[in-house]
C-alpha cells in the first residue's frame, strides 16, 4: 500500500482504492479531518495564495493536508 500524506481524490487515488478496498478505510482514519481533499480544495488554495487576499503571506509552506502535518 502506498504511504501518503494529505490524500487528495484524484484519478490516481480512485484508481488505487478499487485495486486496494482497505486503503480509503486506512488512509482517512490517518487524517484529522476525517476525509480525503479534493483537488478543487487545492486550486482554491492556490487561487488565494495568488490574490490580493494574501498579499501580506509571504515565505510560508502551506500544507493543504487536512491537518496530517499537524498530527
Amino acid at each position: 500500500m502506498p504511504c501518503a500524506r494529505g490524500v487528495i481524490r484524484t484519478p490516481l487515488i480512485e484508481h488505487i482504492m478499487q485495486r486496494e478496498p482497505q486503503f480509503a478505510a486506512q488512509m482517512t482514519a490517518r487524517h484529522p479531518i476525517g476525509r480525503f481533499g479534493t483537488v478543487e480544495e487545492v486550486a482554491e488554495t492556490i487561487l488565494w495564495l495568488c490574490s490580493d487576499a494574501a498579499s501580506f503571506v509571504t515565505g510560508h509552506a502551506m500544507a493543504v493536508d487536512g491537518g496530517f502535518v499537524a498530527q
